[in-house]
């Protein structure tokens, strides 16, 4: 048996759901991921009428695909799609039966109006938090247009094919045989990718609204909702629902819930967020903000919105260590995600950058994985929780380096080493290795502002206790705010506040 008993209790109720047959097309062969895939295919079989299973030859093997009885649909998994992948075999399973996906039925017609034949590949690891969401963007696509297709590969079934096509950080996907993107991407991002996204035209005639919100992640979603809850006209405009929290593996400090994951968090918001009516502009990036009868907020595709007030709630984003090496080398075995990445990097030598909480998070999850940790701190000092610092120096294959700093990230198609200074001695020293997890803190996304706004040195927008900045109307929370500290629960809170503070705003104005 392949699935626990709890897990296939629940798979139980899911399969309920399906509405025609499926057929599962298996190709395997002798080796272990093929005897546990073919497991799991039976399995399936074994908990419902409506699915079967026949062997077939794929393009490759070990793998499986999700038909429909005498159509194919183009939805394949070359691996075992458990772990962080289950809910993407669900999903699948569902949908190719003809339950219809959760998504706009705009968004829908865009995937079926594609023309052109379009294959894609995606590159995953079970442990990977953001590839579901490429796998299943993907899949769906494949289900509701014949002439895309898609295979999920898992790094560790194919781990030649991975070396071979040097991908070094995951989800990574090709189509029709080329890089097309890597990392986390949403449905409406692939198509915007492929040129489906929606232009200045279709922003002509919005109304002003009485509260706009830019950002979408925490702080925006709550300031939008205190905001409708209002009765009034409310807009959010965002490069990226959900923000970094998307890239959160796991929320343990999320008061009442004892531990979730960023894209769940995301998702309720998101749902929440709907429940309300409020006008969501997603994937559209502010470019300038000015205050005249209204303020007028300037999108960079060109189109300007309207409104009375103002929340700007644009976070905060992973910081660069910004030496030689690090753009060039990104992606090629520099990386920012442990939970992601890691497990590209079994058996290898890897650096963490930075000794705050995230860092030393980083090197205790690597040290599980692969041959050898060095982390590296600016400071003579790690700033870690002393509990995450008794826990590091528990394990037998984790250097700490302090009061050093790094001064390039070598190598030419692939991270080959480090190279920093001790700040004492000011002596150079390189070390060997094939990948830099860069965990430095963060750096607010306000550059657009310009001088529109009062900020920090650092850039933060200052503040007072209602959310206000400088200019009257003009509120902001969240991490791209002058707060002493950065927290899920702290950015909704500053969010609800710059809400009741602009509606107090607009009642006197």
């Amino acid at each position: 048996m392949v699935l626990e008993a709890d897990i296939k209790a629940q798979l139980n109720q899911y399969l309920e759901l399906i509405e025609n047959d499926i057929v599962l097309k298996v190709s395997t062969g002798s080796d272990d991921v093929s005897k546990e895939m073919l497991a799991l295919v039976e399995e399936l079989a074994s908990m419902s009428s409506k699915i079967s299973y026949e062997e077939a030859e794929l393009e490759r093997t070990p793998s499986f695909r999700v038909n429909r009885v005498g159509e194919d649909t183009g939805v394949t998994f070359a691996g075992i799609p458990l772990g962080h992948e289950f809910t993407s075999l669900v999903l699948a399973l569902l949908q190719v039966s003809g339950r219809a996906p959760k998504v706009d039925q705009h968004v829908i017609d865009q995937v079926k109006n594609i023309q052109g034949d379009y294959h894609f590949e995606s590159f995953i690891s079970l442990s990977c938090h953001n590839c579901p969401d490429v796998v299943q963007a993907l899949n769906m696509m494949s289900i509701l247009n014949p002439r895309i297709s898609h295979t999920m590969i898992d790094g560790a079934a194919y781990k030649e094919e991975v070396e071979a096509k040097n991908i070094m950080a995951v989800p990574t996907v090709h189509l029709n045989g080329e890089p097309f993107s890597s990392g986390r991407m949403t449905l409406e991002e692939i198509l915007a990718q492929l040129g489906s996204a929606p232009d200045a035209s279709e922003f002509e005639d919005k109304d002003p609204y009485d509260v706009l919100v830019v950002g979408g992640g925490p702080a925006g979603a709550s300031a939008a909702i205190y905001a409708a809850r209002k009765g009034i006209r409310t807009g959010i405009v965002a490069e990226r629902f959900g923000g970094q929290v998307l890239d959160t593996m796991s929320i343990e400090n999320f008061i009442s819930v004892k531990q979730t994951e960023g894209p769940k968090l995301v998702a309720s918001l998101e749902e929440h967020v709907k429940d309300y009516g409020i006008d969501v502009m997603n994937l559209q990036r502010a470019s300038s903000l000015e205050k005249k009868d209204l303020f007028e907020l300037e999108l960079e595709n060109g189109a300007v919105l309207k409104s009375k007030s103002v929340i700007i709630s644009t976070g905060a984003r992973w910081r660069n260590v910004n030496v030689p090496g690090e753009q060039e080398l990104k992606n090629k075995g520099v990386a920012y995600c442990p939970h992601c990445d890691g497990p590209l990097f079994e058996g290898r030598d890897v650096a963490v950058i930075g000794g705050g909480n995230s860092g030393i998070e980083a090197a205790i999850d690597l040290a599980g994985i692969v041959k050898h940790v060095t982390v590296l701190e600016f400071l003579p000092e790690l700033k870690a929780d002393k509990v995450l610092q008794d826990r590091l120096n528990s394990l037998p294959n984790v250097t700490v380096l302090k009061n050093v700093q790094t001064k390039e990230i070598t190598g030419t198609d692939n991270v080959n080493g480090i190279t920093y200074v001790e700040r004492d001695t000011e002596e150079e020293k390189h070390i060997e290795l094939q990948g830099v997890f860069v965990q430095i803190g963060l750096v607010p996304n306000t550059e657009w502002l310009h001088d529109t706004v009062e900020r920090t040195r650092i850039g933060e927008i200052v503040v007072d206790k209602k959310g206000s900045t400088n200019i009257p109307g003009l509120f902001a929370a969240g991490d791209c705010t002058d707060s002493p500290y950065n927290q899920i629960i702290i950015s909704m809170g500053s969010g609800a506040n710059a809400s009741l503070g602009a509606f107090d705003y607009l009642i006197r104005n």
